[in-house]
């Protein structure tokens, strides 16, 4: 098992991102642009140029909308929350399940979307319907870790691939409970081997993106993005109503690019809607309403993802 702790840039990145947070933002963002932009535009003109599309390297599966936090950041967090509640049914779960593993799905999953996954009561069972249904699949958790302790983890962590613990903060510092986690993991090396635990103090305060336009803290820029945005050639995210939405950048849910009800995920995957988005998206993000003004930049995860797939076509 491996287990680190990360704060975005040390000392400096943390005192940046607190004294100065649009300073911080600007000059991350510029930077992430330079370093991805040739990784981005290499795997969407693969993809384009791809006879049979490669299967989305994210899914995405928002079991409920809720989450417990108050990052500033983010428009689902508890004290802006505007969407209505909803739950996934059990039924649409092992739906979306079992079409994955009719597909062979072999790339990442996460029940998590704008949402705490550790929300969801069912979050444990439906981690090991998961694991026994799509082998190959990479299971990755992200929470915030608000509602987690050490026998949560234990139960958990059996089925997990990825568990990254974003330990939202204003001191620097470790939530106790996370703290207490850290220490039996540390003290517990060999518990699960192949799991890769991430704890990243992030302060809640920051400004990222402006997410579409979501973000309370950061509004959207008057000028159209140019850089191109792989999430539609990428990531599949499903809200807990069963349609597929653009992004996760879609805190509110607004955009519809097929419904898990009305076709399989293959078929939305494949469709129209999906392809007019990944045509408009191409060489920039003008062209699409929700998209242009979209400041988001692409995970460093996704990025070499990208990488891997890309380079894994050119070997063969």
């Amino acid at each position: 098992m491996s287990v680190r702790i990360s704060t975005y840039g040390g000392k400096l990145g943390w005192m940046a991102r607190k004294y100065l947070p649009s300073v911080a933002s600007e000059a991350y963002l510029k930077l992430q642009y330079i370093k991805r932009r040739k990784v981005s535009k290499d795997y969407i003109e693969y993809f384009c140029h791809c006879q049979n599309k490669p299967q989305p390297l994210n899914i995405l599966i928002e079991t409920i909308n809720r989450c417990n936090s108050t990052c500033s950041f983010c428009a689902a967090n508890r004290n802006v929350e505007s969407r209505p509640f909803c739950r996934m049914s059990d039924e649409l779960f092992q739906k979306i399940v079992c079409q994955l593993a009719d597909w062979d799905y072999s790339g990442y999953i996460s029940l998590f979307a704008n949402n705490e996954p550790f929300m969801d009561t069912r979050i444990i069972e439906f981690h090991k319907h998961i694991r026994e249904k799509l082998p190959k699949a990479k299971i990755k958790v992200f929470t915030n870790g608000l509602l987690l302790d050490w026998k949560k983890f234990r139960e958990i962590a059996p089925y997990v691939d990825l568990f990254i613990i974003n330990n939202y903060c204003r001191n620097g510092e470790l939530h106790p409970n996370i703290a207490e986690l850290y220490g039996n993991l540390k003290k517990n090396p060999g518990l699960h081997e192949k799991i890769d635990v991430q704890i990243k103090i992030r302060y809640i305060g920051e400004i990222l993106t402006n997410r579409g336009g979501t973000s309370p803290n950061k509004e959207e820029t008057q000028t159209i993005i140019k850089e191109p945005c792989l999430f539609p050639y990428t990531d599949m995210t499903i809200y807990p109503d069963g349609r597929a939405g653009v992004c996760c950048c879609d805190v509110r849910e607004v955009t519809d690019l097929g419904n898990i009800y009305k076709e399989t995920i293959q078929e939305i995957w494949n469709g129209y809607r999906y392809e007019n988005v990944r045509q408009k998206l191409r060489n920039g993000r003008h062209g699409n309403k929700f998209c242009e003004h979209c400041d988001f930049v692409d995970t460093g995860l996704r990025a070499k993802l990208c990488k891997i797939s890309h380079q894994k076509v050119k070997d063969v």
